[in-house]
């Protein structure tokens, strides 16, 4: 499969790499999308960060980047069938390497790098370079390849993370630990960074056996009916508010739910009892569930729950501002025998959330930001005030331990017979990796935690890429060995260090990626998304920790109170004044800075690999629908004078994902390998790139589609192959000959996939073809029979065949499809009479999204092989069935269809495989009758 396009244009003779031709896609996104559940020893346990790429992929497209495709080597593959071998050869290594269990397989890993150092002969291999590297990936892939691996940031966070994951381990690589405690090896079996994780565990314990001597007494066990006690797991609270009835003015809890738990096993409820002028909450299971909360629609509205007032949002924001807001303790969750016990408050508990000493809360101010940041507007100003006195304390008493903790690993090391300078330096290596896991707790020891009642936990502050408010709120111990205890964050972090490779150095430094050399790189590069995460403004409520324990360890990375915002490649408004033209305007000219400077200096023989995966719609008049960071990602790219000669969609996502049709959900990051654009590239009108895009995109986008790319993710990943056609002119001009936008360009290509789109159906049967018809004009409601009728004869079908073959029912003069939810479960496709792609695609997506136990992907599997036995058409018409019906869901706004359609086209691969295994299983047998 191939989503490469050839500059036509003459241009130097250099060898083609993998990632210009082609790649098995297919197992790349497989183990992209099943990377997301693997959490024991993966990097991204190690501290938060948003938006990582996938390692399988990662890895995937360095290793395509760096190594030759075949028929650029005709002096060792010299003919077609020797150059397909040797990629079908490469294709397999790739598919060895990508799962997660491979990094651990030094077998398979020492094949992948001298693959690698095969293609680029004698001398050393490049460097590789990732200016924006945010969490990591693609150095520590980078690393894991043999090659010598350079991360920079402009934020000093993901700077930190990059250097625990690629510049330390090295450096104490085959060590063994200096605690006294550590565990007794055999000295020969301290490989890797295992004695730098032994050490990092030990002293983790340490700083939690100090921590609880100190703060403890604020975390009291829990006492249970029969007298025993038991560890608290968290504390429930909700914020209060003074009754805006001055006639009342009691004390309001600002509750939006009164469940605890609401698993049908064991529900647990909070009932709220008024006796006067003051309200207890009680503990409540049954049947009948907890009565509604105070909680009133959108926005902060709450109802008195004496009085009946309800408040505005406005009344809220102002209390919370003057500082009026309280906190009332609802409920204790104490851990029990395989189940959470639910107790009610009691003013030991509330006690002991009150922390006398005068605390060194972070007293930085958060943006005020609507978009990432609620708190500021009802009060909670300050990176501080996102927490309770008592969290407050024990992240403080974390951050001070981290520095004792250093103190003591120098001392051991001296002990252990390290030089004062090389003790020195592991102190500071070992507390790095503390700071990172007490900076790691602050994500659930926060005020703005909640309570998931379906799971009976505590959901962290960032379970999405913001900070909102939380009315009512969970206070979790740090000393409970569970989520939030620093002695989990530690463990976690050992796993990873223990996982991580340490064949090479690593280089580390901060660096703005619009100014910082790039000389003789080979870049691989996950840039910011446009206006979609604000990373700095995020990365603050983490920095303001990490700064406490390690700004002597390194007082240059540190020195800013936060994080540098100015120079971020982000299209904020709110930094621009309100302005979105400036901001856009900040944005695209630090782009094209950005990749001019690559340009300058990237490494000849390798082409630029750039990943992105932000999809921003918004309406243009001219061009309908346009992506506004794909434009100016894009126009970066054309000029600065680069060339785009492969594009990849990587799925990220599991292929039974929800998908919301209009939102800017995204499952794929799109993959753009580029070259310098040659100077002796040509220039072509409008006619001339509609003619090349219709020439050369219909077999582009079929590629696509066999590389089972989701549905709502084919116009995104559609403008990779249709934006290479128009890079590799040196300019494209409108008919009056000014230059064409990158806005036009992105309207024209999606023209041409909605041509593409509707000229498949061509291939389909007649009964699918009307069905297409009639779905796009009644999706499942009913039509006239007289237009049903109509449209049959210019099919050459009759409606009665189409209920004969089980397409339409009908009734009362009208017509209606049978959706798929509506099919009967005893169908056989193996006797029926009469099977069209239409029909096999409504029975898949039937037993696909069913309920039960035949349904999900095994049964669909099994269903589909039944399918394939008949032999009556090409089983990958269903999967391009999907894909129309889809397009054809998305323009009109019918969410739940389309959801089906992409969940069988996203899953075609997955069920493919499963009716293969069906079939060597032997004949299907039918559990059913059939009913035609």
């Amino acid at each position: 499969m191939s989503g490469a396009t050839e500059d036509t244009a003459s241009a130097p003779e250099r060898r083609t790499k993998l990632i210009e031709v082609s790649l098995p896609l297919e197992a790349i996104n497989r183990e992209s999308a099943r990377e997301k559940s693997i959490r024991h020893g993966h990097p991204s346990t190690l501290h938060l960060w948003w938006a990582r790429r996938p390692l399988a992929a990662a890895r995937a497209m360095l290793f395509a980047q760096l190594v030759d495709d075949p028929a650029s080597r005709p002096d060792l593959y010299p003919g077609l069938e020797e150059q397909k071998a040797e990629r079908q050869r490469l294709f397999d290594l790739i598919e060895e390497m990508v799962p997660w269990e491979a990094t651990r397989d030094e077998r398979i890993m020492r094949k992948v790098r001298e693959k690698i150092a095969e293609s680029h002969g004698d001398g050393p291999l490049p460097p590789v370079l990732d200016p924006f590297a945010g969490g990591g990936t693609i150095p520590l892939e980078a690393h894991r390849l043999g090659l010598e691996a350079h991360a920079s940031d402009l934020n000093p966070v993901p700077v930190v993370i990059n250097k625990a994951l690629i510049e330390i381990p090295p450096k104490w690589a085959g060590r063994k630990p200096v605690s006294p405690t550590a565990e007794l090896r055999h000295e020969g079996s301290w490989r890797g960074a295992s004695g730098l994780a032994e050490d990092v565990r030990q002293y983790g314990k340490w700083m939690r056996e100090q921590a609880y001597a100190k703060i403890g007494t604020h975390y009291p066990k829990a006492k249970l009916e029969d007298g025993s006690v038991a560890a608290v797991i968290a504390w429930l609270w909700a914020r209060t508010v003074a009754c805006p009835d001055p006639a009342c003015g009691v004390e309001m809890p600002l509750v939006t739910t009164w469940w605890l738990s609401s698993k049908k096993n064991r529900p647990r409820w909070i009932k709220p009892v008024v006796q006067g002028r003051e309200v207890r909450f009680e503990i409540h299971d049954g049947p009948e569930g907890p009565p509604a909360p105070p909680k009133q629609g959108r926005g902060a509205k709450f109802m008195c729950l004496v009085c009946g007032n309800v408040t505005t949002d406005a009344y809220i924001k102002a209390e919370g501002v003057a500082g009026r807001m309280g906190a009332r303790l609802l409920a204790t969750v104490a851990e029990g025998k395989k189940q959470r016990i639910y107790l009610e408050a009691t003013e030991e508990h509330e006690r002991a959330a009150v922390v006398d000493a005068t605390l060194d809360a972070p007293q930085e101010r958060m943006p005020v930001n609507p978009r990432w940041f609620s708190p500021p507007f009802y009060g909670l100003e300050t990176y501080g005030s996102l927490f309770t006195d008592r969290q407050l304390l024990a992240l403080t008493t974390f951050s001070n331990l981290a520095s004792e903790a250093r103190e003591r690993v120098e001392q051991d090391s001296r002990n252990a017979g390290m030089e004062q300078a090389e003790a020195a330096e592991y102190g500071k290596a070992v507390a790095l990796y503390l700071a990172l896991a007490s900076s790691r707790t602050a994500d659930l020891n926060n005020s703005i935690v909640t309570w998931s009642n379906g799971r009976d936990q505590a959901r962290n502050l960032f379970s999405r890429q913001a900070i909102p408010m939380a009315w009512d709120f969970v206070e979790v111990s740090p000393f409970a060995d569970a989520a939030g205890d620093l002695q989990v964050s530690v463990a976690t972090a050992g796993r990873v260090i223990d996982a991580l490779p340490t064949i090479n150095a690593g280089h580390v430094v901060q660096a703005d990626a619009t100014t910082r050399p790039y000389d003789h790189y080979v870049i691989n590069t996950d840039p910011p998304y446009y206006d979609n995460i604000g990373y700095a403004d995020l990365s603050d409520f983490f920095y303001v920790w990490l700064r406490r324990s390690l700004r002597d360890i390194y007082p240059e990375l540190m020195s800013t109170i936060l994080t540098p915002k100015e120079p971020e490649l982000i299209a904020s408004p709110y930094r621009h004044a309100g302005s979105r033209e400036k901001a856009e305007a900040h944005f695209e000219s630090g782009f094209i800075e950005t990749f001019t400077h690559m340009q300058e200096g990237h490494h000849p023989d390798f082409p630029l690999v750039v990943y992105y995966a932000f999809k921003q719609s918004e309406t243009d008049d001219e061009n309908g629908i346009a992506s506004t960071g794909w434009e100016t990602l894009l126009n970066g790219l054309i000029q600065a004078g680069w060339s785009v000669t492969g594009t990849w969609p990587v799925r990220t996502e599991r292929s039974a994902r929800s998908i919301s049709i209009g939102t800017n959900a995204l499952a794929s990051s799109v993959v753009l390998a580029c070259r310098p654009r040659h100077v002796t590239a040509t220039s072509t009108d409008r006619r001339g790139f509609l003619r090349a895009l219709r020439s050369e995109l219909p077999d582009k986008l079929r590629k696509l589609q066999e590389g089972n790319l989701a549905p709502v993710d084919l116009p995104q990943s559609a403008i990779g192959p249709g934006i290479a056609v128009f890079s590799r002119y040196a300019k494209v001009t409108e008919p009056d000959g000014t230059p064409m936008r990158v806005r036009t360009a992105l309207g024209l290509i999606n023209d041409v996939l909605a041509d593409v789109l509707n000229e498949q159906e061509g291939e389909f049967d007649q009964d699918t073809r009307w069905a297409i018809r009639w779905f796009e004009q009644f999706q499942w409601s009913k039509g006239a029979f007289g237009d049903a009728e109509t449209l049959a004869k210019a099919y050459n079908v009759s409606v009665r065949g189409l209920q004969d073959a089980h397409i339409t029912a009908s009734g009362d003069s009208k017509v209606w499809l049978m959706a798929p939810a509506d099919l009967p479960e005893s169908y056989d496709p193996e006797t029926d009479s009469r099977i069209s792609v239409w029909e096999a695609a409504m029975h898949l997506s039937r037993v696909l999204d069913g309920k039960g136990a035949q349904s999900g992907v095994g049964p669909a599997g099994e269903l589909l092989a039944g399918i394939r036995a008949r032999r009556e058409f090409d089983e990958d018409a269903i999967r391009d069935l999907a894909h129309l019906l889809y397009s054809i869901c998305d323009r009109r706004r019918w969410s739940e269809s389309g959801q089906r359609f992409n969940n069988l086209a996203s899953a075609w691969s997955d069920l493919q495989t499963e009716a293969r295994n069906s079939e060597k299983r032997g004949p299907r047998k039918p559990q059913h009758q059939p009913l035609f």
